[in-house]
């Protein structure tokens, strides 16, 4: 699959933009950055050429006992990658090993309701709501003794690193997100939208009924299946791909995690308490002032902002790229060195 990349860096101080060609990528390098690993360039790479990113390990940070894959140097710089729905830790498959071999710690969680992470109570409530899944993060982070990390993410991942990066600034060294601004609040979830775009929120809607969570219950592979073809249209992934995926929605957390994060979008649902400081900051929708690089696919069959509308909400340095060649949602297993490459160019920024 080609991974031609167009790229676009906001002038900060003023409202302009200007593009800039795929080569200059590596020459981002801010006077006073951090340490980072010494490799600038990815190795090529083809989508799938890792089936596996080796045995997993686990750890009690927060509310969870999370399930994680550490990959890499234990003394590089920290990298955190967190998958969306309904994707699993496999998205990075071939992004994490590349991550290693320029130097990083790469860690990959499964997130709450996913995989082998599981509540450590079963008294606490399964809940799905934006500011919790990023707590968890930082909460991982915590455990884990990593200060600070670079976060990329997409779906429901990049949202969390997105919140971590506004919230928690000193604890995101820089942030890659795909499809870029994706901090939201049950205000802004409940204003309705055109037509098409809701049209394109079907299963949001079909989850606030009791027959979307007998449904989703009842055939979740096969949900997730049809998820994956409509939001990545042109990608060809075999059923060993989906199903290697697929058993991570086997959680026993895992419908009711997802059906409570798409009510409470809409307003259907209550959060906990602990979290409602967070969401009336997050409701504010605060600018990001971390190093940033936001992708898009070309392809992306998925609800997604234009990137000129969340351009502003990025007042560090900061950059867009398109990557094309039938990009789709779940963007770093199709296009991992194109995902990788940002990461390391982020760290330069």
């Amino acid at each position: 699959m080609a991974e031609k990349i167009d790229s676009r860096r906001r002038n900060v101080i003023g409202a302009g933009a200007m593009l800039l060609a795929a080569g200059q990528f590596g020459a981002l390098e801010s006077a006073n950055a951090q340490p980072h690993a010494s490799t600038s360039t990815a190795p090529p790479v083809k989508a799938e050429s890792h089936t596996t990113l080796g045995p997993l390990k686990g750890i009690d940070a927060g509310l969870l006992n999370v399930a994680y894959a550490d990959v890499g140097p234990a003394n590089g710089p920290a990298v955190v990658l967190l998958h969306g729905w309904p994707y699993d830790i496999h998205s990075f498959v071939d992004v994490a090993p590349l991550l290693a071999s320029a130097g990083y710690r790469v860690v990959v969680p499964y997130l709450r309701g996913y995989g082998t992470t599981r509540f450590l109570s079963d008294e606490t409530m399964r809940n799905g709501q934006p500011a919790a899944l990023a707590a968890d993060v930082v909460a991982l982070m915590d455990a884990l003794d990593v200060r600070q990390a670079i976060l990329a993410g997409f779906d429901w991942g990049a949202r969390s690193a997105d919140i971590v990066a506004a919230l928690w600034p000193q604890r995101c060294k820089a942030l890659v997100s795909v499809s870029g601004y994706l901090i939201g609040s049950q205000k802004s979830g409940i204003a309705p939208l055109p037509p098409e775009a809701e049209f394109q929120w079907w299963y949001q809607f079909y989850f606030a009924t009791d027959r979307g969570q007998a449904g989703y219950q009842q055939h979740t592979h096969e949900f997730a299946k049809l998820i994956w073809k409509l939001a990545s249209p042109k990608w060809k992934f075999d059923d060993s791909v989906f199903e290697r995926s697929a058993s991570a929605f086997d959680n026993p957390d895992h419908v009711a995690i997802t059906i409570h994060n798409y009510r409470w979008r809409l307003g259907l649902v209550s959060g906990e308490t602990k979290y409602d400081a967070l969401e009336q900051q997050l409701a504010a929708a605060p600018v990001i002032r971390v190093p940033t690089i936001s992708l898009e696919g070309d392809a992306n069959g998925a609800p997604h902002p234009d990137p000129g509308v969340y351009a502003t909400r990025f007042t560090g340095k900061y950059e867009h790229r398109t990557v094309t060649g039938g990009v789709g949602h779940n963007l770093p297993q199709e296009a991992p060195q194109a995902f990788a490459q940002a990461v390391i160019d982020v760290d330069r920024l």
